[in-house]
């Protein structure tokens, strides 16, 4: 099945954007409001700078009518050695303020960046797994690098130079019309064919802009997925069509990147046309009264000089056009995610509580994941503090989601959560989480040491760490590693095997010394042997603390205090092991399929 289409946000909202685009625009530029002043100080050394090198022709123009043609007296200043000094004080203070501009400029665009790379990376850690379930990786991904990196560009040269163009533009008019009114009327017949061929491209540039975005989004999300799902590509041998899916996706990609490519290549050529046309015109007006005595050669020199200062910031204003286009949708992505507030979790609210009891009650509580397709049905028990139970049930039953609904990851729709008799809705969510702790089927471990996996940069020490490693009965697997605990694991721990990497996790649990355990599914897919390494653990820390385990071994849960059988999204049965099999219903069954499993493998 193609995975077309993940990854990018809808490429048909171009109303809804361009609607949108000064507002975005100018929200990310306030994000340099901090650095106002030394952008203002950046902008006085802009029309310095511009200024100086506007100086240069008029300076030459002086030369060639005044001494060359005119042979007035030389005094001061006004002589060849004199504007000789002129010109080279120009073209030093105009060299030497624009290194300044560009570095204060790049400087101040780097740490705008800095700081909302800062903030989306930020937004996607507060967002709640509703809404990352709805979201694929790849998409937001590319709002932390593609489109954020987009934004760079922006700050660090388009704002300067759009300054800049605009400032030399006035300027060479400005001059212009000083020198010469009649020409300076003249050169401006270029103006409407610029203005018709800007308009033109501005359409062709801003939707297509949209779709390169989207496509950026839905390659950065086939990367990911089927860079974390390539054992199963390789399993099945499907590596020519997953070839064939990226060929569509970057073939569509390359496409559009050309239309940019082929509509930027052109904007130069055509406005190097126009600027043609308008020297043609200026010489064909001037020469006349040149010859007639009217005008002065350094006008002339002056004028065609001005002319081509004139068009190439235009030649500018039109290339930034593709990257004001690109950052104003990148912008709108980018506000896009993080306008939704509602999709943020709130750390900060609620009753803190330092430590639980560990009492955990459930009263009629229903949830779905979508609508009222619901996953648990009327669902109500209650767990004593130091009490260790388990919920057993076939795939699908709802065994997981509870755990879900008891750490928030999810919102119950009907019925209500109870801590220690406090709806955990009050209850400030960091201390909620930080009172669980939670031991994965599917283990997660992060690039870095064994060190910094259990710890997760929470500040402890070494002795610490080395006691939840030791309680965790993988001492004797750290130890043997070069470097021990400073040992460093690959990506996703892959130079692991699964009962390693879950040793790494329990320890992970020990060592945050909450007072609930949840164990979800965390012996199914590991060895015997790591398996009694995990209980004789959870034997010796489980002491005065609530334990909960998702279970899909019955072997392992024979001694619990209560076992809860679901089915379906509701409790079919509750009661001990013995009870249970004395029942002689669904858990009894469950049973008598797993004892015969168990006989089968042992006789094979």
């Amino acid at each position: 099945m193609s995975m077309r289409g993940r990854g990018g946000g809808p490429a048909g909202l171009d109303r809804k954007l361009n609607a949108n685009e000064k507002k975005d625009l100018i929200r990310i530029l306030g994000e340099a409001k901090p650095y106002v002043k030394l952008m203002l100080l950046s902008g006085l050394f802009i029309i310095i700078a511009t200024g100086a090198d506007l100086s240069k022709t008029y300076i030459v123009k002086t030369v060639l009518d005044d001494f060359l043609y005119e042979n007035q007296v030389q005094q001061g200043l006004h002589s060849i050695w004199g504007l000789a000094i002129l010109y080279l004080a120009a073209v030093v203070i105009g060299g030497g303020l624009q290194y300044l501009q560009t570095n204060i400029m790049n400087s101040v665009g780097q740490s705008v960046i800095m700081n909302l790379r800062r903030k989306v990376f930020s937004y996607i850690q507060m967002m709640p797994l509703t809404a990352l379930d709805k979201i694929s990786a790849g998409r937001l991904i590319t709002r932390a690098t593609n489109d954020v990196e987009a934004l760079s560009e922006l700050f660090t040269n388009v704002i300067v130079m759009l300054f800049k163009d605009i400032f030399t533009l006035v300027g060479i008019v400005a001059m212009m019309v000083y020198i010469s009114p009649k020409l300076a009327l003249a050169s401006c017949i270029g103006i409407p064919v610029i203005a018709l061929i800007t308009v033109i491209t501005r359409n062709i540039l801003r939707k297509n802009w949209i779709k390169v975005k989207s496509l950026i989004g839905q390659i950065n999300g086939f990367f990911a997925e089927n860079i974390s799902g390539m054992r199963i590509v390789q399993m099945f041998v499907r590596e020519r069509d997953k070839m064939r899916e990226f060929k569509e996706l970057n073939d569509d990609y390359f496409n559009h990147s050309m239309v940019q490519i082929r509509v930027n290549s052109m904007l130069r050529p055509l406005m190097e046309v126009v600027n043609a046309v308008v020297t043609s015109v200026l010489i064909w007006i001037a020469f006349g009264d040149i010859a007639n005595g009217w005008l002065l050669p350094g006008v002339l020199y002056a004028f065609t000089t001005y002319v081509k200062q004139f068009f190439e910031p235009i030649n500018n204003l039109a290339e930034m056009y593709s990257t004001i286009q690109s950052a104003a949708v990148s912008a709108n992505r980018i506000y896009e995610l993080m306008d939704n507030q509602a999709a943020q979790e709130d750390l900060e609210t609620g009753d803190h509580v330092d430590r639980f009891e560990g009492r955990i009650e459930f009263k009629n509580v229903w949830f779905a994941y979508n609508d009222e397709n619901w996953v648990l049905k009327d669902v109500s028990f209650t767990i004593e503090p130091g009490q260790r139970i388990a919920f057993v049930g076939t795939t699908g039953s709802g065994k997981t989601t509870i755990i879900s609904l008891l750490t928030r990851f999810y919102e119950i729709q009907k019925g209500q959560i109870l801590v220690d008799g406090k709806d955990i809705k009050t209850i400030n969510l960091k201390d909620l989480r930080r009172n669980i702790a939670v031991v994965l089927q599917d283990v997660f471990l992060f690039a870095g040491t064994i060190e910094d996996n259990i710890s997760l940069e929470d500040h402890m020490d070494e002795c610490q760490i080395e006691k939840a490693i030791e309680m965790a009965h993988a001492d004797n697997f750290v130890k043997s590693l070069s470097g021990g605990i400073h040992h460093p694991v690959m990506e996703r721990g892959s130079s692991f095997s699964a009962g390693q990497r879950q040793l790494i996790s329990f320890a992970r649990a020990i060592v945050h010394d909450p007072r609930v355990f949840v164990l979800d599914e965390a012996t199914a897919n590991i060895d015997t042997e790591t398996e009694q390494m995990i209980q004789a653990s959870l034997n010796d820390v489980a002491r005065d603390r609530t334990v909960v385990i998702i279970a899909h071994r019955l072997s392992t849960i024979r001694s619990c205090d209560c076992i809860f059988v679901m089915s379906h999204g509701v409790i079919e049965e509750r009661g001990t092991h013995d009870e249970l099999i004395a029942l002689g219903g669904r858990y009894f069954k469950l049973h008598e399929a797993q004892s015969k499993e168990k006989d089968e493998a042992i006789s094979a």
